[in-house]
């Protein structure tokens, strides 16, 4: 532990400390009325201007309750630490505990529930060290950026230095945010007595990317181009995407939403229509921890000119020259990239060297394309939340989504490789089928082969998660062992089923992925063979290596320690002579090493120059001179030893890192196979069928198919009434679909949606015939609610969402529009539903669900009848007796069938389910009452308009002209 020297008033004051006590007593005069301020519900971040929660540079960010003179040497150096990290809190290492100070010991204190109290000129708080990753993860989860300050010295080596009496030496050892949690800081494996429970440990299994997103607005064409960056530094993912967005920024909300980022990288200038976008989404949650933290940063970071420079810098001078080697061409693919992308790149590299993770960015071969994949269908944003792909509408939460459903995965690689499975559906039928063809093997095979390899994925610990570790040479030795020895027990179990898998698997997928993986694992067992398994279950650096051959450094310290020790055990011959002792030996107490015990009536023969450590009633304990300098060059060597094994440690994961695509490689062949095995266990559980899927036909024909969630939530009581499907592109290609309120319209057309999805991603579907031809896009507009944020009234959102339907769809897509017209007046609600409709059905051309509550739609299916058809959800009417008392008047009472017929509803029987929503008795009355009337009027009125038509088409008037008659037609 260390002390920190305090002074007193009387002590003479250097001129830096005079600028210090007027700084400070202008500050407090100028701050003392000011409230502390704490993390806010939302706030930008920004590293230059810091409009966000902490104070600025010029504004102390520590907060001081009463004036001193004199700031102590600890608090001079972590003003000058946190003069440099302005809004970051800062956790900072005094010997047993990290400390807290100022604003950052107040945010501790109300983040952690933990005390913080007045020392000196600062507040004060503090944690055992050994608790560190669970206190940085907590505020981190909280949207804090968080710095872990280090000593940088040793005891041993200091007290043998010029400046033995200064103050340890600190600097900041590593920085993290929501989406950079890498290292031993907050790495929970470091913390667990027995490393064999640590693949029970529960790991980020989050999606944890940081968005860099950049805007420029072409006022000519009236053009917005949004280009994006995706990083996930704990795994290694990089995406790109450039991409025209509209005034409503559905693309950039349906990138967010399908990602899903938990931190997103802005420019200062960012426009209001997209602050307000970003400021939106990151409040949809109601937990401060899962929403998505902004950091805003200086607007020229983002211009071409800078951000270009950057990415020359990077891959062409920067320090990581050396390591790129075997990704020489990644300058040039860069500068392959779209201008909006280059923007966000530069950002992006400043941003992650900040944090020591630039590295996962250094081979751009692997970066991938969001958008304009020809590979993968389109799922808008209000598709993803309308569905409920990845999360539930309620909650928020997993269960209760397509992917609670299919994921059946046993690895968190896996678990995250079927997210985007899910998220991107296949559009090639070779790989669709690919899929599917492993599937069926999976669930048809008797062979032993799939259930050994289906066991060894149980219980792995995240491998691709640790191999991103590894490359960013911030993981522990515990880790490292846990992860090399899983891959190197993989490549053994594997090679051992290689001829198994050659003559028992047939699937070209399966054996593909099954064959390659031994050969892309084999480097682990290199790398195993040189630890020392038990120093490195215990985090014993200095006994790692087996065999010390090519760590000279360590041999060298280690051979003068040994030097040492054999100087100290010959001494004690002389000890024993002296004393007359011959069996005398050294013991240690309490730490202290190399103590010679000496009776108490025997103190009489002890040189005076010896040095007296502890004493009983019995003995005394000393050090000869001789065994005090040894000891101190012993405890010097030591700490050198540990520094010098540090040094080779970082360079032996810098060996390991260079094969960490290939091993990354292979972990996504792990991954593909747990998500396989997923797929095949969904299937069998819930008899699913497997179906056709078609390149050149536009259809989806489904047989007594259901809705894989609800069939799931209602687990056995398999109460889920099936129905047909039929969409043709070149037949009838739409669906009019109306009936009562609550009889499951919704549900229907969300359940074609998912079959059609499940089917693309190549798994087995809820039917009992299913065949799909390949949809390019699923565009789905439901539900009505307005959006007081960003100034829209709910007829406004209906339109907007419309439009962009209307913009992306093409002949290939699977449009579904729920209740569109709703959020205006009957009549334009029925003009817009209709003339929508009727495009999809003439120009667009696309397979499309409408449903409506609007009878005059279904007049469609007689102008079209080769294209449409109109269907309600059956059900049963029971009609009281009709009176024209409105106080006897009763409304219908129904009961759904869920099945789905051909032919339209007259009427929603809204009164019914006002009767489920338990409306007062006598309300219902007088709305059946009224009903009654209206539709009564309604119905008079259409018949008399029928007679006038009919009139006019029979009725033969004679006009008489100058005694000659005409005869003509009405």
């Amino acid at each position: 532990m260390e002390l920190e020297p305090s002074h007193s008033g009387k002590a003479e004051i250097s001129a830096s400390q005079q600028h210090n006590v007027i700084m400070h007593n202008e500050m407090v005069e100028e701050f003392k009325e000011e409230p502390i301020k704490v993390k806010q519900e939302f706030s930008f971040s920004q590293y230059a201007k810091n409009t966000g929660n902490r104070k600025s540079l010029e504004e102390p960010s520590v907060s001081n309750r009463r004036t001193k003179t004199i700031y102590t040497p600890l608090e001079e150096q972590y003003m000058e630490i946190k003069k440099q990290h302005v809004d970051t809190v800062l956790c900072v290492e005094c010997g047993y505990k990290y400390r807290f100070f100022g604003e950052d010991a107040e945010i501790a204190a109300k983040e952690l529930n933990i005390t913080c109290h007045l020392d000196h000129n600062f507040m004060t708080a503090s944690i055992p060290t050994h608790r560190l990753f669970v206190h940085v993860r907590r505020l981190v989860s909280q949207g804090y950026k968080v710095g872990v300050v280090k000593q940088t010295e040793t005891t041993a080596i200091k007290a043998s230095s010029a400046n033995k009496s200064s103050l340890f030496s600190r600097q900041l050892h590593a920085l993290y945010t929501k989406s950079t949690l890498v290292g031993e800081d907050v790495n929970p494996l470091l913390k667990l007595g027995d490393l064999e429970q640590a693949e029970d440990v529960v790991q980020d299994s989050g999606n944890n990317y940081l968005m860099c997103v950049s805007e420029s607005f072409d006022k000519q064409s009236k053009e917005l181009t949004v280009g994006m960056v995706v990083v996930q530094p704990s795994i290694g993912d990089v995406m790109v995407d450039c991409f025209k967005d509209n005034m409503s920024h559905s693309e950039l909300e349906s990138r967010i939403l399908r990602i899903q980022p938990v931190e997103i990288l802005v420019p200062s200038d960012l426009s209001e229509t997209t602050e307000r976008l970003l400021r939106n989404i990151a409040l949809s949650s109601v937990q401060a921890d899962d929403r998505i933290r902004i950091e805003k940063r200086e607007s020229a970071m983002f211009e071409y000119p800078t951000a270009l420079s950057i990415i020359k810098d990077f891959y062409r001078g920067g320090p990581h020259s050396a390591a790129r080697n075997h990704e020489k061409g990644s300058y040039s693919i860069c500068m392959g990239l779209e201008s909006p992308i280059i923007c966000c790149l530069g950002p992006v590299i400043q941003y992650l060297t900040e944090f020591k993770l630039e590295k996962i960015l250094l081979c751009s071969s692997s970066f991938k394309r969001l958008s304009s994949d020809p590979d993968h269908m389109l799922l808008s944003a209000a598709t993803m939340k309308n569905l409920e792909i990845l999360c539930n509408q309620t909650t928020g939460s997993v269960k209760g989504s397509l992917l609670w459903v299919l994921d059946h995965t046993q690895t968190l690689f896996g678990k995250r490789l079927l997210r985007k499975w899910v998220s991107q559906p296949l559009k090639s039928v070779i790989d669709i089928q690919a899929r599917q063809e492993a599937v069926a093997e999976i669930l048809s095979s008797e062979s032993s082969v799939l259930p050994s390899i289906q066991s060894l994925l149980t219980r792995l610990p995240d491998l691709e998660r640790g191999l991103c570790s590894i490359y960013h040479k911030r993981c522990s030795t515990q880790e490292f062992y846990l992860i090399i020895s899983s891959l190197s027990r993989l490549n053994v179990e594997l090679q051992a089923l290689m001829p198994a898998i050659q003559s028992q698997l047939s699937s070209p997928l399966l054996k593909t992925l099954l064959l390659d993986t031994p050969q892309l694992l084999s480097p682990a067992h290199n790398f195993l063979k040189v630890l020392n398994e038990k120093a490195a279950k215990t985090g014993n650096k200095t006994e790692m290596f087996v065999d010390l051959t090519d760590f000279p450094v360590i041999r060298k310290t280690k051979e003068e320690i040994e030097s040492v020790l054999l100087d100290i055990m010959e001494h004690r011959r002389e000890v024993r002579l002296l004393l007359k002792n011959p069996s005398l030996d050294y013991t240690t107490v309490s730490g202290q090493q190399f103590l010679i015990e000496v009776k108490n009536s025997m103190l009489s023969i002890v040189p005076a120059d010896w040095v007296k450590i502890s004493s009983t009633k019995v003995f005394g304990r000393y050090h000869t001179p001789f065994i005090v300098e040894k000891h101190r060059r012993l405890q010097q060597l030591r700490e050198q030893l540990v520094i010098d094994c540090n040094h080779e440690w970082i360079n032996f994961l810098q060996l390991f890192g260079d094969h960490y695509y290939i091993l990354r490689k292979a972990v996504c062949h792990l991954a593909t196979m747990d998500c396989l095995f997923s797929l095949a266990q969904v299937a069998k559980e819930n008899n699913y069928c497997r179906p056709e899927v078609l390149e050149e036909k536009s259809q989806i024909l489904i047989t007594a198919g259901k809705h894989p969630v609800i069939t799931s939530l209602m687990g056995d009581q398999d109460q889920y009434v099936p129905n047909d499907t039929h969409l043709q592109g070149d037949g009838k290609r739409a669906m009019i679909i109306t009936g009562p309120n609550m009889g499951g319209k919704s549900s229907y057309i969300r359940q074609v949606a998912l079959v059609t999805i499940m089917a693309q991603l190549g798994s087995f579907v809820p039917a009992r015939e299913a065949s799909v031809g390949i949809v390019d896009g699923i565009y789905v507009r439901m539900g009505a609610s307005d959006n007081i944020s960003r100034g829209r009234s709910t007829f406004m959102e209906e339109l907007l969402e419309t439009s962009d339907v209307l913009a992306c769809a093409t002949s290939r897509s699977l449009v579904i529009l729920d209740e569109l017209g709703r959020g205006t007046s009957t009549h334009d609600g029925i003009a817009i539903a209709y003339a929508t409709l009727e495009s999809f059905i003439r120009e667009v051309r696309c397979m499309t669900l409408f449903v409506t509550h609007y009878p005059p739609l279904c007049e469609l299916e007689h102008l079209y009848p080769q294209h449409v058809g109109n269907y309600h959800m059956a059900f049963l009417l029971n009609e009281p007796e009709s009176t024209s008392d409105e106080e006897e008047a009763q409304p219908e009472f129904i009961t759904f069938l869920y099945q789905l017929i051909e032919g339209a509803a007259a009427r929603s029987y809204g009164l019914n389910v006002a009767r489920l929503a338990e409306i007062p008795e006598s309300i219902l009355r007088t709305a059946a009452f009224k009903s009654k009337e209206l539709e009564a009027l309604v119905n008079s009125r259409r018949y008399v308009g029928r007679l006038v038509t009919q009139w006019k088409k029979n009725t033969v008037v004679i006009l008489y002209c100058g005694g000659t008659s005409f005869r003509t037609n009405f």
